[in-house]
């Protein structure tokens, strides 16, 4: 799941001086910067405790900002923003609560066979959509043909990728998953063209969505597209108000679960993120906020003995997306080079007043079991080593390189750090643009496309692999060369032994050692490639109206979790 919004904008003021002078400073400096980086941000910024849920009552309305999404509808719904109204308006197969345990969702039971190459999920009976329409398997085989089907042109579709008939689906010469069978209601089955040990946790995506028969394809019923209609825990009050916002209401007669609290949410569009959402918070708009980043000391000052502040170390990661095809990035020597000058600490502490963690792994601390601290080798500052290995790579002084970023989204100030400590460090020739998130996606898909792009990732579901093959995998390229990209490995890398380790993980039943298979192909995209430049870890932190409100968390995609939250 990409993330627009991962760092919010705010004045440059201080934060924007102390780095031109860190910059200026850079020059001579030539340690490493990062020693002693710990997994945890800096004193004061500890996560806060997770609140135990008690029983709600049924009432209340809950508003929140966020900026515009691309799409609500499950068929292509892919950013945080997007995610949270998708998620709320449909419950797939599975669940996922804010750790990531898979729990039931529409499916009350799963399992595959010996080789995980078939799977088969038994469906609870008598659960509806919003229009008193029954879920049954055909609702599932229907949404997923939806997605899958050329025509859509669906950005997250490659989601299904691995069942029987998806490429052809794609591809235009099918109209139908042959690998899903819902001839029985209330089973599901589905065929792979390969095993995979973790499909039932991929259906935790809003694309895996059932779909009531009134949808139609996205292009035939825009009606749906802007009021969809779902089963889950709260249904659409009126359509999607572009650029305005979005009302949702409670389904009293939702079955997959326990019906939420919450009579109604209220989602205002905002101009500016989190400027306006910290604001709307203070002045009483709002409900549940993210924070301009040079404010976030001044307002845990305010809010934390309040108890209306909530930090969460959260299953993301944020990096650069380098084009590896293209040059000056096209040889690991180069994108490593890169890494190596910045000073990662100095951007955490100047700008971040120290509330966020390194990376130094592309598959984040919250993944305990696969998490590789230090596997990300030149994740550190050592100007010495990376002048070395820029010459190496023929990134001399005066080569130019272009950086982008996208607007209204709060990253301004750290990019603008990156900027000059590149442009100090290695006498780069920057030229670092910003545009709207829609236009910065479609620039990283050209197959001219070339520099740095500003990038975060969520996890869809609750596995490391997702951190893998999404973003790095051959397939998740689904362009030729002088094709725009598809998928979201926009940066093109493609490495065969690193593909051939995923594979093999995915169909071990071994939950160790498919860990350990992740943990490999990690070192070679990571260690050994640098196919992406990690930077820090995503540490959230929002406000919360406890005021009024309980059981105020953060769900598994770092949105208010509105199945739980209650009036008092």
């Amino acid at each position: 799941m990409r993330n627009k919004a991962a760092w919010l904008r705010g004045a440059a003021g201080l934060a924007a001086a102390t780095l031109v002078l860190t910059a200026c400073s850079q020059k001579e400096n030539t340690g490493t910067g990062n020693e002693g980086a710990e997994q945890q941000p800096s004193a004061g910024w500890e996560e806060t405790q997770v609140p135990e849920i008690k029983e709600g009552k049924v009432g209340g309305t809950f508003r929140l900002g966020i900026v515009e999404p691309t799409a609500i509808d499950p068929y292509n719904a892919q950013e945080s923003e997007g995610i949270l109204v998708a998620q709320y308006l449909f419950t797939g197969l599975v669940q996922a609560d804010p750790d990531g345990e898979i729990l039931p969702g529409v499916a009350d039971k799963w399992e595959s066979n010996e080789d995980c190459s078939e799977w088969t999920f038994n469906l609870k009976t008598g659960t509806k959509f919003h229009n008193g329409e029954e879920v049954t398997s055909q609702s599932f085989k229907t949404g997923w043909e939806r997605v899958a089907a050329k025509g859509s042109a669906s950005e997250v579709a490659y989601h299904l990728g691995g069942i029987q008939g998806f490429e052809e689906m794609q591809a235009g010469t099918a109209r139908q998953l042959s690998g899903v069978d819902a001839s029985d209601p209330a089973v599901l089955k589905v065929k792979l063209t390969e095993a995979n040990c973790e499909f039932f946790m991929r259906t935790y995506h809003s694309v895996f969505s059932p779909i009531p028969k009134v949808a139609g394809s996205p292009q035939s019923n825009k009606a749906f597209v802007d009021a969809p209609i779902g089963n889950g825990p709260f249904m659409m009050d009126g359509k999607w108000q572009h650029d305005r916002g979005i009302k949702l209401k409670r389904f009293a007669d939702y079955g997959a679960g326990d019906p939420a609290y919450l009579e109604n949410v209220e989602i205002t569009i905002t101009a500016n993120g989190a400027d306006d959402e910290y604001a709307g918070y203070q002045n009483g708009t709002f409900d549940w906020a993210r924070m301009p980043t040079p404010v976030l000391s001044q307002a845990r000052s305010t809010y934390l003995s309040k108890d209306q502040w909530i930090t969460r170390n959260t299953n993301g990661q944020n990096y650069l997306l380098p084009m590896v095809t293209k040059k000056p990035l096209d040889s690991p020597e180069a994108r490593k080079a890169i890494s190596l000058a910045i000073n990662r600490n100095e951007i955490i502490n100047s700008v971040f007043q120290g509330s966020q963690t390194i990376a130094t792994s592309f598959v984040p601390p919250v993944f305990p079991d696969a998490f590789q601290d230090g596997v990300c080798t030149e994740c550190r500052y050592d100007l010495d080593e990376a002048k070395q290995l820029a010459k190496e790579a023929g990134l001399t002084p005066g080569t130019e390189l272009k950086m982008q970023f996208n607007t209204d989204a709060g990253h301004d100030e750290w990019m603008a750090a990156v900027k000059d400590q590149l442009e100090t460090n290695l006498g780069l020739k920057i030229d670092m643009t910003s545009v709207p998130f829609v236009d910065m996606l479609a620039n990283e898909q050209q197959p001219d496309a070339t520099g740095l792009f500003r990038a975060a990732w969520g996890a869809d579901y609750p596995t490391p692999e997702n951190f893998l093959t999404p973003l790095l995998s051959t397939d998740a390229i689904g362009a030729g060369p002088n094709e725009p990209t598809t998928g979201d490995n926009q940066g093109r890398y493609s490495n065969p032994e690193f593909d051939d380790l995923l594979k093999e993980a995915k169909s071990n039943p071994d939950e160790a050692e498919r860990i350990r298979l992740y943990q490999e192909a990690e070192k070679i995209a990571i260690g050994d490639d640098m196919a992406m430049i990690p930077l820090w870890n995503r540490t959230q932190h929002r406000l919360a109206n406890t005021e009024e409100f309980i059981n105020m968390r953060m769900d598994f995609s770092e949105n208010p979790d509105l199945s739980v939250i209650s009036i008092k």
